[in-house]
């Protein structure tokens, strides 16, 4: 049984301009590349932690409501917890992302309109039981299986503009975050 419990309703929850604000997080590791043709044996191969959607096929990260009560960053590491059952590190904010949600309509938000901010988080921990794995199954995979998997096209564009064009120059330069880029 976990100890830790999931958050839930919309008393706290965020809005600006007609739009729920959500944060999440696109959690990752590094496996090792056993491809025998590859120029480097010792490369490392970067994965990313999907999860199933609730509410239909196909996969997601971890994302939900950022609430009055915390910090963006705050936010995204709790629904990592929450969601997907890990920690870690956040490395960078990846970007801001707009979608229309089709079952987090309310009084606030009657179109449904969400902005997810959404970082990079460096998996430390997975956990063994989290708040929501009953509903939830999680999914080690590489990038490109993550973007062909992906439930919505934001999904999509976060894990490859966002995420991918990150992590091509955070690895190049040695997985260094720099501190004037937060």
């Amino acid at each position: 049984m976990c100890d830790l419990v999931a958050r839930t309703g919309r008393h706290q929850q965020r809005y600006e301009h007609g739009r729920r604000l959500v944060a999440g997080c696109i959690p990752f590791r590094y496996k090792d590349n056993n491809d025998e043709t590859s120029d480097d044996g010792h490369k490392k191969l970067v994965e990313v932690l999907m999860i199933n959607s609730q509410s239909g096929p196909g996969l997601l990260f971890p994302k939900g409501g950022w609430e009055n009560d915390e910090t963006v960053e705050e936010a995204a590491a709790r629904e990592a917890i929450e969601e997907a059952g890990v920690r870690g590190d956040l490395v960078q904010l990846l970007g801001f992302y707009d979608f229309k949600s089709k079952t987090h309509q309310d009084e606030f938000c009657p179109e449904g309109m969400c902005r997810a901010a959404v970082f990079a988080l460096r998996v430390k921990e997975e956990l063994a039981s989290w708040p929501e794995q009953s509903t939830r199954q999680r999914s080690w995979l590489t990038l490109s299986e993550a973007v062909e998997r992906s439930r919505y096209p934001w999904v999509q564009e976060a894990l490859t503009t966002g995420f991918s064009t990150w992590h091509e120059n955070w690895s190049d330069g040695g997985g260094h975050v720099d501190p004037s880029s937060r």
